[in-house]
């Protein structure tokens, strides 16, 4: 009898890595670290072990210490591990320094978050954003590996001439694909533009909040539309737009890619057309987890960024999603589950809801409170409705 071949393709492995440092506690540490995995995971990435070390600063060649960096080395090379995953961006020589050291692949959070943007890109504008936000990334990080990148390039232009160093080729052939995809995200942008010049007459209302809290689950509870929903970090890349109407007032509801803490800078940059419909939203919906116990620090990741876009002083609604989650864990726990309704601090630019979009709880106060505050945009945008009503 013949002896069966397993030929289905081993999962890669990894470890992971973070520092304690005098702005990072222990805690805080641990939670990222759990959010670094999950990121791996979703890359496919089996995390085999984390690594921890307390440290004033990081080291300026290798980000941890050398006892630190030994004991790494041993257990990648005894358990054959594929990568070395560290919570915080790292620079080109700490990358070479550390590949010389441990003799495998190494990345950083902005790396593997890159790395699922373009696996979840499916429009043309998110691969050409994503493709864009690689390069940039990668550039100051290249080495002699990236002369394949001359293959993706036609004609005789930056091919590589004599006496020139085959680096230097691989920089400008880099530099002029970003040059090509910053054209070609221009025009893409351009019609984007005209598209939401064109939605200027009805309100707008746009979901945010940190990646993998519900919010394409809720989209499809408010819009009653089949919108893509999946259990993943980051399954929503670009922006899906659906048109509602509550008691008569209609109003655009947008679903935007979540935020992350640590997001790249590239990405932010690259996503600014994505990011306008947030910045040009009337209304956000701030769609928060409250069954993750750092709910609140995934709060001021997301109002953190959205200053940062311009999109802080926009009125918001908080929804408090994942209410039978929280419930549940606090029975387990012996908890008291009405502390999930405990109200939080309004003004006129803020109110508070808390629903299940999966279970379809309090969906209907949320409506309410949507319905008023879309009614008092609508009212902005056509002042005679009122009349036009009366009459």
């Amino acid at each position: 009898m013949k002896q069966l071949i397993d030929t289905a393709p081993q999962q890669e492995t990894a470890v992971l890595v973070a520092l304690i440092t005098p702005q990072q506690s222990a805690v805080q540490v641990q939670e990222h670290l759990d959010e670094l995995a999950f990121l791996a995971l979703t890359l496919g990435i089996k995390t085999r072990r984390t690594f921890v070390q307390s440290v004033k600063m990081p080291n300026t060649r290798t980000v941890i210490g050398k006892g630190k960096l030994e004991e790494i080395a041993s257990f990648v090379k005894e358990q054959c591990i594929d990568g070395v995953i560290f919570d915080d961006e790292i620079s080109p020589s700490q990358v070479r320094n550390l590949e010389s050291k441990l003799s495998c692949k190494i990345f950083d959070r902005s790396l593997l978050i890159l790395n699922i943007f373009a696996m979840r890109a499916k429009t043309t504008q998110a691969k050409t954003q994503v493709e864009l936000a690689q390069y940039q990334y990668l550039l100051p990080r290249l080495t002699r590996m990236w002369s394949h990148l001359s293959s993706q390039k036609g004609g005789s232009t930056g091919m590589r001439g004599p006496g020139e160093k085959e680096l230097e080729t691989d920089r400008r052939i880099a530099q002029d694909k970003i040059t090509h995809l910053r054209q070609k995200l221009k025009v893409i942008e351009r019609q984007s533009i005209t598209q939401r010049k064109q939605r200027a007459q009805i309100v707008r209302v746009t979901l945010v909040g940190y990646t993998n809290v519900g919010k394409s689950t809720l989209m499809r509870v408010l819009s009653k539309e089949n919108v893509y929903t999946e259990n993943k970090l980051f399954a929503t890349v670009s922006s899906t737009v659906r048109k509602v109407v509550l008691q008569d007032i209609p109003f655009l509801l947008t679903d935007t890619v979540g935020f992350i803490r640590k997001l790249p800078h590239t990405l932010i940059e690259c996503f600014q057309s994505t990011l306008d419909e947030v910045r040009e939203a009337d209304i956000l919906l701030h769609i928060v987890d409250i069954a993750n116990p750092a709910y609140e620090t995934h709060m001021q990741v997301v109002e953190a960024t959205l200053q940062e876009i311009g999109a802080g002083g926009i009125p918001t609604i908080l929804v408090f999603n994942k209410i039978d989650q929280r419930k549940r864990d606090e029975e387990l726990q012996g908890g008291n589950t009405n502390l999930v309704y405990a109200p939080k601090a309004q003004s006129s630019q803020k109110h508070a809801v808390y629903i299940s979009a999966t279970k379809q709880d309090n969906i209907e106060a949320l409506k309410n409170l949507l319905f008023q505050q879309v009614y008092l945009q609508h009212m902005k945008i056509y002042p005679n409705y009122l009349k036009k009503m009366e009459d």
